[in-house]
């Protein structure tokens, strides 16, 4: 385990009490509603003269209702008071429910328990948004993925460990007195586990609260559609919610109709699922590079597909009565297991880095807000996929292994939206699949580009895949200017217009596209973007620095701003440099080879040249290539 491990974490005062207040929070919902349902199920036999089928979907709605109703205040609460202080007021209303709860289940007054199930949704309710909205003001951006990735892993094993739980408990003598110890039990270690939460010491005390939930729950809407970028994550974010609704749904009636399987199976098919979310969220941290990095987002929508694919066509023919072990131990149903846990952990690989991306990409003054906005539409998704499913399944007839073929062939079409709508998402997955292919990418220096305002990158350039290489490594988005005609090149050009580079061309030969670029320039720095360029203006035919032109002076000229110079070693030989013939025309000689991007100290602006820049450059380079 490395320092940068993202376990280190709960080693920490200001992350293990937060991880533990919301592992807590999120066993006991999940104890507390199954053995309530357990118990309507197998010890009444029904509630208010209903069918159990029927009670079962109240209960789900009772849950889901406060969700609607009060995260438009939620959120509110929790960007105008410190949020370590609005934590521990929902864990002792968590506390005063489950002692209401424990008495209701000792006496066996179930009818009550279904409005306390109903307090439990707005406790959670409540408890979402500044969960959420904390972790960045608690952890570092480097810490940001590898803190989601934790509290996603501990929110799966909660969920899974609380039913588990509720199940053994239902095979003991007094299970309602159990139950009632548990869940108050876990409320009073939730609250001791949230006076530990470090506090934050951010208030907006000037906020006034609305009380009129459903006029806020619209605002949230509108609110979150502000930043396109940022509501197309929590349509994905909803999006996975609404995946895995209809799968685990279907759980007991896929183990028991299609597997011939008994309980033990359904609890199986739980654990695997739920291990390869928790898995997945795990791998973020290190395929990640310890950023948020929207490249792998696509890698788990395809995977979430391709393994629901394999689950259909790998269905056991004609199944035979099956117990746990037997889904382990033979081939046939193991396949089953395997598909389970593969869509689980891409579900970890593609929900994490959009959670920590909306995080960094929300003001902190209506962060809660928006993640507030965030627990609506998923919500709403889980509404829907149960709608969808008593359609599909009751309605149009689908055997359960049908429905998720189709829930696989929709997340394709919806990943393509989605990716179509933020070219970021595409973009970077190009960057990471090509740094961890062809390039094994080393960086060093790379804190000192400022983290925002405007900013003029320059490097030399050696291959056609530079600006991929720096794309890959910047934190920031960058806007790279190249020659013109790279555009020409089909695939090269489609990604570089994707990434919005500025194309330039020579003021003799295009003097329009030469002008323009410098006006596209300075719009960008205007804008506080991160600009880079390759001031040699080409190539290098020998692996050497050439000599760099004017244009970078010109830059400065119109808007002194920082200049950071960067050096690429390492290059010089590859399919796509100029060494042993024309770039892109002589065999590769060196795939999965080890570069380095260096980063030196920033310029001022006023005080930076084409001169004096080229000679940092070199320095930084030294004499690899």
């Amino acid at each position: 385990m490395d320092d940068h491990s993202q376990f280190r974490l709960l080693s920490e005062r200001r992350f293990l009490p937060l991880f533990l207040t919301q592992f807590s929070g999120a066993f006991n919902d999940n104890l507390f509603r199954n053995i309530l349902l357990l118990l309507i199920t197998y010890a009444t036999g029904g509630l208010l003269g209903l069918p159990i089928d029927v009670v079962v979907n109240m209960a789900a709605f009772l849950f889901i209702l406060p969700f609607f109703l009060f995260s438009g205040i939620a959120g509110q609460l929790a960007d105008k008071y410190e949020k370590s202080r609005v934590i521990r007021w929902v864990k002792l209303a968590e506390i005063a429910i489950m002692a209401l709860a424990g008495v209701g289940l000792w006496y066996g007054w179930y009818e009550s328990l279904l409005l306390l199930l109903f307090l439990m949704g707005v406790q959670s309710t409540f408890f979402g948004p500044v969960k959420y909205a904390i972790l960045p003001q608690v952890l570092e951006d480097d810490e940001l993925v590898g803190g989601n990735a934790l509290v996603e892993m501990g929110t799966f094993v909660a969920i899974l460990a609380g039913t588990i739980a509720a199940g053994l408990l239902m095979g003991s003598d007094q299970p309602e007195k159990l139950a009632a110890v548990g869940v108050l039990a876990l409320a009073v270690l939730g609250y001791l586990a949230a006076r530990k939460v470090p506090v934050t010491g951010q208030t907006h005390s000037e906020m006034t609260v609305s009380l009129r939930p459903l006029q806020e729950t619209w605002h949230l809407m509108r609110l979150a559609a502000e930043n396109h970028s940022v509501l197309l994550c929590i349509m994905a974010i909803s999006w996975f919610w609404f995946l895995g609704a209809a799968y685990l749904t279907q759980f007991p009636s896929f183990a028991q109709t299609d597997l011939m399987g008994d309980e033990t199976v359904v609890t199986l098919l739980l654990a695997t699922f739920t291990i390869g979310i928790a898995l997945g969220s795990m791998a973020c941290e290190r395929l990640s590079g310890h950023r948020i990095e929207l490249g792998i987002v696509p890698i788990g929508s395809l995977g979430i597909s391709l393994f629901g694919l394999d689950l259909y066509f790998n269905m056991p023919a004609n199944p035979v009565p099956t117990d746990w072990w037997m889904i382990l131990s033979d081939s046939q149903y193991r396949q089953v297991a395997i598909d389970l846990l593969g869509i689980g952990f891409f579900g970890g690989l593609f929900i994490v880095p959009l959670y920590a991306f909306v995080q960094k990409e929300t003001p902190e003054a209506w962060r809660a807000r928006v993640i507030a906005a965030l627990n609506v539409f998923n919500a709403l998704f889980m509404v829907v996929s149960a709608i969808m499913g008593i359609l599909m399944l009751g309605v149009i007839g689908l055997s359960i292994p049908e429905f998720f073929l189709v829930l696989s062939i929709m997340n394709l079409v919806i990943a393509g939206f989605v990716y179509q709508q933020v070219p970021d998402f595409a973009l970077r997955f190009i960057v990471w699949v090509l740094s961890h292919t062809i390039y094994r990418v080393r960086h060093e220096g790379l804190h000192r580009i400022p983290e925002e305002g405007p900013v003029l990158l320059v490097c030399n350039h050696v291959t056609y895949m530079d600006a991929l290489v720096i794309a890959g490594a910047v934190r920031r988005p960058v806007r790279f200017v190249m020659d013109y005609q790279i555009f020409r090149t089909p695939i090269l050009g489609a990604i570089f217009r994707l990434a919005k580079t500025i194309p330039i061309g020579s003021r003799n030969r295009v003097p329009d596209i030469y002008n323009a670029a410098f006006e596209r320039i300075d719009e960008e720095l205007d804008a506080g973007h991160v600009v880079c360029i390759f001031p040699e203006g080409g190539l290098t035919t020998d692996g050497e620095v050439a000599t760099f032109r004017s244009g970078v002076d010109i830059i400065l000229e119109r808007r002194p701003v920082p200049v950071v110079p960067m050096a690429l070693r390492g290059l010089w030989g590859s399919f796509f440099s100029h060494c042993g013939g024309p770039a892109l025309r002589h065999f590769p000689r060196r795939f999965w080879s080890r570069i380095e991007l260096l980063a030196g100290e920033p310029v001022p602006g006023q005080k930076a040249s084409a001169e004096a820049l080229e000679q940092e450059v070199k320095n930084l380079r030294g004499n690899s290539r």
